[in-house]
């Protein structure tokens, strides 16, 4: 699943460490997020969502079946 956090991320001046802290996981999470190797769970996407003040779907974007 493709999606924009390291974008978002970036523009808020936040390091994965930082942002790791705001959704309480760990930065290797984010990290993981941001290269697209980990699909978070749905709470997650929400708190996601929330972060940047974005709906799910402007965060997230489903890969092409």
């Amino acid at each position: 699943m493709k999606n924009r956090i390291a974008v978002l991320r970036q523009a808020c001046g936040w390091s994965q460490a930082e942002l790791a802290g705001r959704l309480d996981v760990s930065r290797q999470t984010v990290n993981a997020l941001e290269r697209g190797r980990y699909d978070p769970s749905l709470p997650l996407a929400f708190r996601i969502a929330a972060a940047f003040g974005q709906r799910i779907e402007e965060i997230f974007e489903p890969d092409p079946e």
